[in-house]
């Protein structure tokens, strides 16, 4: 059902099923999805692809898009219609993490992510040349350990730029009231489907005495424009940051 692969032969709901036409097509379209083919946040193909996909009119597609709905399965907005299942989006490999810190969802860990929609810090909307009192779109990272000795806290600001460039971010504006779950993995793979190339620099200090550390990542894109700024504390009694990298050989 991927977009680029507009010619793949039709799949049609089978014809001994008893429920409605627009019921067969929801629930091969909920077996599409969970299947990882749209990851949770991304765009679904357009009316006219999932018609000609499953071999029905438009009509009976945007029937099985509300029944989705209904369920919380799906969202639509002016940009389109996008999966919202939960769970963790497939990964791309060696793509970098979002937030930074974020740790692997181990049994017992309580990981929890917001977005808002507000003014950043002042050293934020400086390293993301937004004016003063400016709201943008600010994601709120907290993760903490089954046995309570490692706590991971990281804020991020996005720029005007990512919001402009980059649809998946932008949409999250809508639901930017620091309650609703937002976990926002992919951001990085957002921002690279549409086009920027991006440069990270992480800067690691340690804060005072404390058993803490300070990472401060800040990502430019190929044009020199700031994207995001995160900030994340780690106070921990004995835990590590680890950072994986993986290099392109050279022949």
């Amino acid at each position: 059902m991927a977009r680029t692969t507009p010619h793949e032969p039709p799949h049609e709901p089978p014809q001994s099923d008893d429920r409605p036409l627009y019921g067969r097509v929801a629930a091969l379209l909920l077996d599409e999805l969970r299947a990882g083919t749209i990851p949770p946040g991304e765009r679904l193909p357009g009316e006219r692809h999932l018609a000609a996909y499953f071999g029905v009119s438009r009509e009976t597609v945007r029937q099985a898009l509300e029944v989705l709905r209904r369920g919380g399965l799906v969202a639509t907005d002016r940009r389109g219609s996008h999966a919202t299942l939960p769970g963790r989006p497939v990964e791309t490999p060696g793509s970098l993490a979002f937030p930074v810190g974020v740790r692997s969802v181990d049994p017992g860990t309580l990981d929890r992510a917001t977005v808002t929609w507000e003014a950043p810090p002042p050293e934020h909307a400086r390293a993301l040349g937004l004016a003063p009192h400016r709201p943008t779109l600010m994601h709120r990272y907290r993760s903490a350990s089954p046995d309570g000795r490692s706590l991971r806290t990281a804020v991020t600001s996005f720029s005007a730029v990512a919001l402009n460039e980059v649809a998946e971010l932008a949409r999250y504006r809508d639901r930017a009231d620091g309650a609703t779950p937002a976990q926002l993995w992919r951001a990085y793979d957002w921002m690279r489907k549409a086009g920027l190339t991006l440069h990270h620099r992480d800067a690691i200090t340690q804060v005072g005495d404390a058993p803490s550390v300070r990472v401060t990542r800040r990502v430019h894109d190929q044009y020199a424009r700031p994207l995001e700024i995160t900030d994340l504390l780690v106070d921990a009694e004995r835990d590590a940051l680890v950072y994986e990298f993986t290099l392109p050989s050279a022949g």
